[in-house]
């Protein structure tokens, strides 16, 4: 129900940003409103900016922090954002029901060379394949979500009968008491939650995300396709940018930290795995979410990933 609220309320606001005057016209050349979320998978716009990369290419950007993705999106649909940090499953949700989305560049990836997420079960558990999940009880961030999607699909490829285990919707702070009081059985969740826990009253499982793809893009920075055809210079610079902040980051992983921390409050030097960057966006590396949503009933259907790229600028 909430989900098909979100997509009436973006629709709407797409509507409206039809009908009102563009807001291209009062923008001056290079101006570039961004939001995000000051997390791992979405640093990339406050590593460039912090280390001054988009003035260098011309760009005048604003980072608009916002809560989450929902906000985000609605942000982008109205006009009072260009582009936004997105995870590819939602924006993979929001074309099928037709929404006018589009990438134009990547941020987090996910690979099993530094995995950042995984299944962690209590340490006194006496579970050690998948079968032993029949019947359990597994907590996950968000049903429906990217966490869920790759624990099913660890489970299933592993042996377990998926008709007998139940999910349930969790935070990641309400965890690690549901691990210890035995609430649940197991935990599916990211770095840094993934850390502490693992670093107390639970052992890491599995590295669930690997039943996706080994290495695979979580999400990226999204706009219109009406914006991106009337911007498209723009919006190639953004890339350049957004490639050229990727590779820094990769290499420096400590400075990234401190600049993450400067703008989220939260502790990430510390963590043992970080979020790596994909430096241009490969449809081959979006495709295996897309498909593991379709078999897993996130989508209706599974189509090429190469509908999500922004048409003209790839």
């Amino acid at each position: 129900m909430m989900l098909r609220a979100l997509v009436r309320f973006v629709a709407a606001c797409m509507l409206c940003a039809v009908l009102a005057p563009a807001s291209g016209a009062a923008q001056q050349p290079g101006k570039l409103r961004i939001g995000a979320v000051p997390v791992d998978v979405g640093g990339i716009a406050y590593y460039a900016a912090d280390l001054g990369f988009f003035n260098k290419a011309g760009l005048d950007v604003e980072i608009v922090t916002l809560a989450n993705g929902p906000a985000i999106a609605s942000a982008v649909a109205s006009g009072s954002i260009d582009v936004g940090s997105s995870n590819a499953l939602s924006l993979a949700q929001a074309h099928e029901r037709g929404l006018d989305f589009v990438f134009v560049a990547p941020s987090g990836a996910y690979t099993s060379a530094s995995p950042t997420a995984g299944m962690v079960v209590p340490k006194t558990s006496a579970a050690r394949s998948a079968k032993d999940f029949d019947g359990k009880t597994i907590a996950v961030a968000t049903l429906g979500s990217l966490g869920e999607i790759a624990t099913r699909a660890w489970l299933d490829q592993n042996g377990a009968d998926l008709k007998t285990v139940r999910f349930i919707e969790m935070p990641y702070s309400a965890m690690d008491t549901a691990i210890v009081a035995g609430r649940v059985d197991a935990a599916t969740m990211e770095e840094p939650a993934l850390d502490r826990i693992t670093a107390t009253d639970a052992r890491l499982f599995a590295h669930v995300y690997d039943a996706i793809d080994k290495d695979f893009s979580e999400g990226g920075f999204f706009s219109t396709a009406g914006y991106v055809k009337a911007h498209l210079d723009l919006m190639r610079r953004f890339s350049a940018v957004v490639a050229e902040t990727s590779r820094w980051a990769n290499a420096n992983q400590p400075a990234s930290a401190r600049i993450l921390e400067k703008y989220s409050g939260i502790a990430t030097a510390d963590m043992t795995h970080r979020v790596r960057y994909h430096e241009r966006l490969d449809p081959a590396r979006i495709q295996p979410l897309i498909d593991a949503a379709a078999k897993y009933g996130r989508l209706k259907a599974a189509f090429p990933a190469t509908e999500l790229l922004a048409p003209g600028l790839f």
